[in-house]
């Protein structure tokens, strides 16, 4: 049995995409490790060999999680997989509770970003921010809080013993969060075959003169590697300097690695984060 370590508690989304991800290569049975903060996760995979991370990367509403890019690059783990889930949130309470009875809501900030316009419908409610959507539901749950009602998934409410009082309240429908799977080196070429990868994440630096991002773009292109997602990052102590995160994708994996040799000498601090295969859902 996997054993994979989540941000949050059972009940978090983080631990719905590691189920999907396993779901999806028929392993039905993984365990969950809670933590309580994302370096919480990258300690707890560092510590034990055999234990698998995840960790949010980017939201469609919300951006990148650019932290979580500086704590794979630092750890030295290695990315194994992505999984890719929508973010549909529930608003739950006890049992025999109403929308009319609700004096307070409880979840994540960014939770309660997402759900700004059915809050709104709700003007006398209290919003009060927790650390985790799972965690707040579990607190509503253990202390039999009336009138009292968290925005979860409804995983984490049917989990804890709430009942959704409404469903799909996320104001944009098209909600998705993207997570990355990391590992100890030795264990990622148990977990990624090379016949698999079609997808990398690469970190490198550019010297600070005119035309080095597009030259590097040009390489991938001729290779045809695609381009997903580029995301920079200011170097703290080297003014104007930058890191590029940047995901790439391709059909040809000999064409791809011709063109990493190809654009290598015109960066510094060329890293490669993980090579895996592209999350294609079911």
């Amino acid at each position: 049995m996997k054993t994979v370590a989540i941000q949050g508690i059972k009940g978090a989304y983080h631990e719905i995409a590691a189920r999907k991800y396993f779901e999806e290569r028929g392993e039905n049975d993984i365990a969950i490790l809670p933590c309580n903060h994302f370096k919480d996760v990258i300690a707890a995979v560092k510590k034990d060999p055999n234990l698998i991370g995840i960790l949010a990367i980017e939201n469609t509403i919300a951006g990148s999680l650019l932290q979580n890019h500086e704590l794979i690059r630092e750890s030295d783990l290695v990315v194994v997989g992505e999984q890719k889930i929508r973010i549909s949130h529930a608003f739950a309470a006890l049992p025999g509770q109403s929308l009319q009875t609700i004096t307070e809501v409880n979840s994540h900030p960014i939770a309660l970003m997402q759900c700004a316009d059915f809050l709104n419908t709700l003007p006398r409610v209290k919003i009060v921010e927790g650390e985790d959507t799972a965690l707040s539901a579990r607190l509503i749950a253990e202390n039999s809080l009336k009138g009292h009602a968290a925005i979860c998934s409804r995983y984490a409410a049917e989990l804890y013993g709430l009942e959704p009082l409404a469903e799909g309240i996320e104001t944009n429908k098209r909600n998705f969060t993207r997570f990355l799977l990391v590992v100890n080196r030795w264990l990622a070429d148990d977990l990624v075959q090379d016949s698999e990868i079609d997808k990398a994440s690469i970190v490198f630096t550019l010297p600070h003169t005119e035309g080095s991002l597009s030259k590097v773009l040009t390489i991938l292109s001729f290779y045809d590697v695609n381009l997903t997602k580029i995301q920079s990052l200011p170097i703290i102590g080297r003014e104007w300097e930058y890191l590029f995160y940047v995901d790439l994708t391709f059909q040809n994996i000999l064409k791809y690695k011709q063109g990493l040799d190809a654009m290598r000498p015109l960066t510094k601090d060329f890293k490669i984060l993980g090579e895996y295969r592209m999350h294609k859902p079911i």
